[in-house]
């Protein structure tokens, strides 16, 4: 482990780093499909994700809260890429009829809502009593509510 990285902190960091870049993969955008439509099944893949990996979700944003600067590096690349990625979902949508350019709050709202959606998970690992479907719905209604025009 020494050998390819120098610390704990480090390796922990890569491992952050691989998985979010394959949690971006996974909930990845349909070109011309709404985001209306793709919302549902993308939260589905990001709270099974959330459920499946609840100590590694915990522990990444713990240790970004406690001000791991290795963990943060990372935290700020992830979200910006997860930003990105739902400005261009929101972008293509032919149904929205507007883009994010002509909107420059969505950009603070989405990652708002990103903020937003990490604390509704944190809650909901605590033990909320609520389903992932009500969390899912939730976290969707929170979206759509933050880009309405």
């Amino acid at each position: 482990l020494y050998h390819y990285f120098p610390t704990k902190r480090d390796f922990f960091a890569a491992v952050v780093e691989r998985e979010s870049g394959r949690m971006l993969r996974m909930t990845a955008a349909v070109p011309g499909v709404p985001v209306r439509e793709q919302l549902s099944a993308g939260l589905d893949t990001f709270l099974g994700y959330v459920e499946e990996h609840a100590h590694g979700f915990r522990a990444f944003h713990r240790a970004d809260a406690a001000g791991d600067q290795a963990v943060r590096k990372v935290y700020r690349q992830a979200l910006a890429a997860q930003e990105r990625q739902i400005l261009a979902a929101l972008a293509a949508d032919p149904e929205l009829g507007w883009a994010p350019e002509d909107r420059p709050e969505l950009r603070i709202a989405v990652r708002g809502w990103l903020a937003f959606t990490t604390a509704v998970c944190l809650e909901w690992l605590r033990g909320a009593e609520l389903t992932r479907a009500q969390v899912r719905d939730l976290c969707a209604r929170a979206l759509l509510g933050a880009i309405a025009p």
